[in-house]
């Protein structure tokens, strides 16, 4: 496997801490705001394992992870212009597919409304949709399944976060959600993120002014108490060609806790965007680039090895 780890992507005013996984047509993957990239690897990295053809960007977004926040960042404009500017650098002049969870879902529909044509398909998980968060309609927090002992005394403080929002409570569950969501947690930039939502978190924009025709994913959580599930339902008709699904037994992290549907209707939603006629036609032209470079590369090296 391709993979290119721990990259600084040098913008203007940003340094943006990235990593590849993968060749191919380019597929972006914007996580949370809290957790980091780590939230993303964990659930879509297994399901291209038996994919070949994509080239999986995985950023750091400012305030998370390892990239810093400027000071000067202060609103979700800053953000999405940063994101765009990421995105113009590490995959320049192409077209590519889009992945947003939580606020990345947010970021990820404010680069549909600059960007519909250059998007190839578009993923929202559990995407917030009001950006006011007195304004969501949100499902008071319940816990359905608890089963097995929470390693309490190992990591109290992480049990305890895992308890305030998960809706399945198990120790495979805590287990995934330690590693891919609660690491990111505790590094991100509280302060930053504080600040972000209260005086910036919104676009200045109408987000969904915009119809987009390609292939989308809409999954939610029945039991999600963070963004809720019916906010979701009133953006669909942007969206005429996506499939909408709520999840029961599912919280805020339905990527984890109910993993296999989750897969499943990641898998299909892949598909749909591989069938599109424009799209076969580009991933083979970049699959041909990939190979040409290899093959001179190893022309080179064995030159090399020659002299």
């Amino acid at each position: 496997m391709h993979t290119l780890r721990d990259l600084e992507c040098r913008l203007k005013n940003c340094t943006v801490h990235y990593e590849i996984r993968g060749r191919g047509k380019p597929i972006v993957m914007l996580h949370g705001g809290g957790p980091d990239r780590r939230s993303m690897t964990g659930c879509m990295e297994p399901i291209f394992r038996n994919r070949e053809g994509w080239r999986r960007i995985y950023p750091d977004l400012p305030g998370f992870g390892k990239t810093p926040a400027p000071e000067w960042i202060t609103n979700s404009d800053q953000m999405l212009d940063i994101t765009l500017q990421f995105i113009d650098t590490v995959a320049p002049n192409q077209h590519f597919t889009l992945v947003g969870d939580s606020y990345g879902g947010y970021i990820a529909r404010g680069i549909i409304h600059h960007r519909p044509q250059q998007v190839s398909g578009l993923f929202l998980l559990c995407p917030a949709v009001v950006a006011d968060l007195k304004k969501r309609v949100l499902p008071k927090h319940v816990t359905l399944v608890e089963g097995g002992k929470l390693p309490t005394e190992s990591y109290p403080q992480e049990t305890r976060m895992f308890q305030a929002f998960a809706v399945v409570q198990t120790p495979k569950i805590f287990k995934r959600t330690l590693k891919e969501i609660l690491s990111g947690l505790k590094t991100a930039d509280n302060k930053f993120l504080g600040r972000l939502q209260a005086h910036g978190y919104a676009f200045t924009f109408d987000v969904d002014a915009r119809v987009f025709e390609k292939p989308t994913l809409i999954l939610v959580g029945r039991q999600d108490s963070m963004v809720g599930y019916q906010d979701a339902w009133n953006i669909l008709e942007k969206y005429p060609r996506a499939t909408y699904a709520v999840l029961d037994q599912a919280g805020h992290n339905l990527q984890i806790e109910q993993e296999h549907l989750f897969k499943a209707l990641v898998e299909e939603w892949l598909n749909r965007v591989e069938s599109q006629a424009y799209f076969k036609y580009e991933q083979s032209r970049t699959l041909r680039t990939y190979a040409h470079r290899k093959d001179s590369e190893d022309m080179i090296q064995g030159s090399e090895s020659n002299v």
